[in-house]
C-alpha cells in the first residue's frame, strides 16, 4: 500500500473514531496521533505528576 493510500485511511479512522476534521489529523504529529489511539486502548500515559505540573508551568492557560 503507497503512503497517500494508508495516509487517507488512517485519516478516515481517526475522523471516525477521534471525531478529528482533516484539519484537525494533518496537524497532529505521529506522537500525539499514537498517544491518543494509545489511551483508547487502555495504555497508561507515559508522563507522571512531576512532568504535568512543569509542562503546566511551562505552558499556563491563563
Amino acid at each position: 500500500m503507497m503512503f497517500a493510500e494508508s495516509a487517507a485511511r488512517l485519516a478516515g479512522v481517526a475522523g471516525a473514531l477521534l471525531g478529528w476534521r482533516p484539519d484537525e489529523f494533518w496537524d497532529a504529529t505521529p506522537a500525539e496521533l499514537a498517544a491518543v489511539i494509545g489511551a483508547l486502548a487502555g495504555e497508561t500515559p507515559a508522563a507522571d505528576g512531576g512532568d504535568v505540573a512543569r509542562l503546566m508551568e511551562m505552558f499556563p492557560d491563563g
